[in-house]
């Protein structure tokens, strides 16, 4: 169980998701997706951020199956590096850095979250639950990513 001092909240659907703040580069707005064609389901195509190229990955695809519904004024970019490669996850809100205790976080033993690696975590905060996310898990076990990896790197 990996200790997690302070995460970066975002919604999508009606939950909420952490992803430990060592993961997280920044946050941006949505501007200008520059789309690549023949790229995997997930990958929207890609923005500049600091004058690199990023990936912009759809955060409601991986997770739900379908296309982000986008708002300018709500609809943010977290910009995560992983040990794959940095890429901007679309997500619907990206709420506010929260402090969490070893005591709230709860490990998962539940069917449907143990088939999902990439959960590592689930915080009990209040009322609130918060599905912690490791990048490095969620973004190694996307399909095609060494396509988009490759593209990626030929369009630096």
């Amino acid at each position: 169980m990996m200790e997690l001092s302070k995460v970066v909240v975002f919604r999508e659907g009606n939950e909420e998701y952490g992803l430990p703040i060592q993961h997280v580069i920044s946050i941006e707005k949505l501007e200008d997706i520059n789309v690549i064609p023949n790229m995997p389901y997930y990958m929207k195509g890609v923005v500049k951020v600091r004058g690199e190229l990023i990936p912009v990955l759809d955060t409601n695809r991986i997770l739900y199956h379908q296309d982000s519904i986008i708002d300018e004024q709500t609809t943010k970019l977290i910009v995560v590096h992983s040990e794959e490669l940095s890429a901007a996850l679309i997500v619907k809100e990206a709420k506010e850095i929260l402090d969490i205790e070893e005591e709230q976080l709860k490990s998962i033993s539940v069917g449907a979250f143990q088939a999902t690696k990439y959960f590592t975590a689930v915080a009990s905060i209040e009322d609130r639950l918060i599905t912690i996310i490791d990048p490095n898990l969620l973004i190694a076990g996307l399909e095609g990513i060494a396509i988009v990896k490759e593209e990626i790197v030929s369009h630096q």
